[in-house]
């Protein structure tokens, strides 16, 4: 009877032993290398930030075309030219005002790029990052040097809406020492709260809209900050990846003359007479080894 039951709880033992052997094989990669841990999402701002946020979209909505934005903005051009015209007499003066109005809305609107594939001079600039070809994106821009601002204000369309904004900072006027990433950290995060901050990027969650601070200040001696719809971002992203260009393979006639296998290597012994040899036939005497 004893043996018997140590032959019961041996075998329990063993069918234990072999259950869990089973279960951490399943759990256990096969690779041997650990997936990448997926990045955890951005908490939403509060109350507070986000409303400091949203000053960033300027009266802006996502979702506008680009005949309403060039609307808005002759909105705001109007009102800032207002009390300069009220507040003057002379005709030629109040004339010029307009003037100036009628062709900075011109230029506004004669600013509109379509990214189909042509090199248009932005591929190479502060938004070179922030647009792809042939994706139906197109964009528009404004200076926004008035009322103290000097900066320059992208809009960024995907058939035909609007779905982003990138703001260039000029930050040309703060002294050498205040001019670095910590200090922008510091400034920002105090006014829109804590961001999550990778590299020279912060970033907020504001749920319907994300915002992102760029350090660029080493290239072009700015701050970008780009405001765009998080949903349409994810459809933008997807289309970006569908459309994107295959990877270019090193060329055959590349891959003939490079060694990449590090095989081809020159037979010393063979050739370790060649030298003598040259010598001899030019009349010399070669050193002995």
């Amino acid at each position: 009877m004893h043996r018997v039951k140590i032959a019961l709880v041996t075998a329990a033992l063993l069918t234990s032993s072999a259950t869990l052997s089973l279960a951490d094989a399943k759990k256990a990669p096969t690779t041997g290398v650990k997936p990448p841990a997926k990045k955890k999402p951005i908490p939403p701002v509060n109350a507070e930030h986000k409303k400091a946020l949203v000053e960033l979209m300027a009266g802006f909505k996502f979702g506008m075309s680009k005949d309403e934005v060039v609307a808005l903005l002759s909105k705001q051009i109007d009102a800032s030219l207002e009390d300069k015209i009220k507040n003057t007499t002379d005709i030629a003066a109040q004339d010029r005002y307009r003037k100036d109005k009628k062709s900075e809305v011109a230029r506004i609107a004669s600013s509109y790029t379509q990214f189909d594939g042509k090199k248009t001079g932005w591929d190479v600039s502060i938004i070179d990052g922030e647009f792809a070809h042939n994706t139906g994106e197109a964009m528009l821009e404004n200076w926004e040097n008035r009322d103290g601002k000097n900066q320059r204000r992208f809009f960024f369309f995907v058939d035909g809406k609007l779905w982003k904004m990138f703001v260039q900072l000029d930050v040309s006027i703060l002294p050498a020492d205040k001019k670095n990433f910590q200090t922008l950290q510091g400034y920002m995060s105090a006014k829109y709260g804590p961001a999550d901050v990778e590299g020279n990027k912060m970033q907020w969650n504001a749920v319907e809209f994300q915002v992102k601070a760029v350090d660029r200040l080493r290239d072009y001696d700015a701050i970008g900050i780009s405001i765009e719809d998080t949903n349409t971002s994810k459809a933008v992203m997807a289309t970006r990846e569908q459309h994107a260009p295959p990877k270019q393979e090193t060329a055959s006639v590349i891959k003939a003359v490079v060694d990449t296998d590090h095989k081809d290597h020159p037979d010393v012994k063979s050739n370790s007479d060649a030298v003598d040899t040259v010598i001899k036939s030019q009349g010399g005497t070669p050193k002995k080894k």
